[in-house]
């Protein structure tokens, strides 16, 4: 009977099947089509070359055995890897990857040594008296798994830097990215990952930086000339973590700066953690090589919580801090403090210091009265992206036609209002305004905020529009 790549590959798998777990044979070996046989040399396609990279790595041996079997002691596999094209529109291809098995199996049908290239991309700049392990996290030990409560709203991103935390680099989520809105507890879990992989690998070297830190010293080696030492300082690092990386946006030499990190990181088997208050296909202005990057490994969101995660969030906290309060406070703040996690703490905070200092017991009606003022004054934060679309449904346009170069008199107005709104109710720079809103320029914005306030003023019906939508952009 003549023999083809089905029949080999179809007798290798009941082998495989026989030596591992079903869901890890569902998962990493059904998706695998047997495409040709060339002697000694089985070809098998895979769907992408992580797949490929994940079967070396963790199945080598049992794929070698089951191959031996069938088709002797020179038995060879090549691997065809579907590759994306991250860097043009032309479809998907595929490219063939030689086992890392070089040397032919055993009479005995053993395994010879596994050979794994171990070069590591040699860098030309040294930066003089760095040492490695000199280098501080920037870490904070209070931001560890154990009081990050998990809930509906965080499992996955829970569980997912979990997995990370015990084999950084090792996992298919590299990158990993964090993403949510303010106060939910991002930079939390992404430190905490450095935390537990600080504790379980202490010759790993790790750092914390924000976006914005990151930025600012690139800015200043650039200026002192020392623009190859910060690179080859950040490709030192094991498991780099970046929070609020969606501030790189409309900055493309600090972007295309860590696109070069990020990818001589990724490359080595190094770990890197992002976070950022949205997800990687709602960020605008980040060049899209880097943003492919971004979905290289997973996007986790962290939601608000949900009424029994608020619960178990405000008990944790009751028992770090030693506290105890009715059943009923606790769940009265819960079901009225809904946003976040951060404005949660926050009313429990100003409760305890008020029954404290002015020596009160926890009642109910001192909850009601720190709830609402804390919900009063606290101010809802909106993103650029939701104000846009609020403005331009509004005005019964879709946001391209508010970001688009018209001149016509009602979309510069829309489109003016978005940018006023814009800088009165979030962080962001005038020139990351700008660059969001139609790809304009700080001054631009700026003209638009002046625009807004002499209109208020002077012109009844356009006081009307900012008031209407204040109301609906904050209630």
């Amino acid at each position: 009977m003549t023999r083809t790549a089905s029949s080999v590959w179809n007798n290798c798998l009941l082998f495989i099947k026989d030596n591992i777990k079903p869901q890890a044979y569902k998962t990493w070996f059904e998706p695998i089509k047997p495409m040709k046989l060339a002697g000694d040399v089985l070809t098998i396609q895979v769907p992408s070359k992580f797949f490929f990279e994940w079967l070396e790595e963790h199945y080598i041996k049992l794929l070698r055995v089951a191959l031996v079997r069938e088709l002797g002691d020179n038995a060879k596999l090549v691997y065809d890897v579907r590759m994306e094209n991250t860097y043009s529109n032309k479809k998907p291809h595929t490219v063939k990857f030689p086992s890392s098995n070089k040397k032919p199996f055993n009479s005995q049908g053993m395994t010879m040594p596994l050979q794994i290239d171990k070069r590591e991309l040699k860098n030309p700049f040294v930066i003089p008296g760095i040492q490695k392990v000199k280098i501080e996290s920037q870490l904070n030990p209070n931001y560890n798994f154990e009081n990050f409560i998990e809930g509906d709203s965080n499992r996955l991103a829970r569980s997912a830097s979990m997995a990370v935390s015990n084999k950084p680099g090792g996992t298919s989520f590299n990158p990993l990215l964090i993403y949510g809105g303010v106060g939910l507890g991002k930079t939390h879990l992404a430190q905490a990952i450095g935390v537990r992989i600080k504790e379980r690998y202490p010759e790993k070297t790790v750092l914390y930086i924000s976006a914005e830190k990151f930025t600012q010293q690139f800015i200043d080696s650039v200026k002192a000339n020392t623009r190859n030492d910060f690179i080859h300082f950040y490709q030192m690092i094991d498991v780099l973590i970046v929070d609020d990386v969606q501030f790189l946006s409309g900055k493309s030499g600090t972007q295309d700066v860590f696109f070069h990190i990020f990818n001589h990181l990724h490359q080595n088997g190094k770990q890197v953690i992002l976070t950022s208050d949205k997800a990687p296909v709602d960020m605008q202005d980040i060049e899209q090589r880097l943003l492919s990057r971004f979905k290289w490994g997973l996007s986790a969101e962290l939601a608000a919580p949900d009424y029994e995660t608020r619960i178990s969030i405000l008990k944790s906290k009751m028992f770090r801090d030693g506290v105890e309060i009715p059943e009923e406070i606790v769940e009265y703040i819960a079901k009225n403090i809904k946003t976040n996690v951060r404005e949660l703490e926050g009313v429990l905070i100003s409760l305890i210091a008020q029954a404290s200092f002015n020596r009160k017991e926890f009642t109910l009606s001192l909850t009601k009265q720190i709830v609402d003022k804390f919900v009063k004054n606290t101010k809802k934060e909106v993103s650029i992206d939701y104000i846009q679309k609020v403005v331009s449904k509004y005005f019964e346009m879709d946001v391209t036609t508010l970001q688009s170069k018209t001149r016509k008199r009602h979309i510069v107005q829309a489109r003016q209002l978005a940018m006023y709104f814009a800088k009165r109710m979030t962080k962001a720079s005038l020139a990351s305004i700008g660059s969001q809103i139609g790809s304009r320029d700080h001054a631009t914005v700026l003209h638009a905020c002046k625009t807004v306030d002499n209109l208020t003023e002077t012109d009844k019906q356009f006081r009307k529009y900012v008031d209407e939508l204040t109301k609906k952009l904050t209630f």
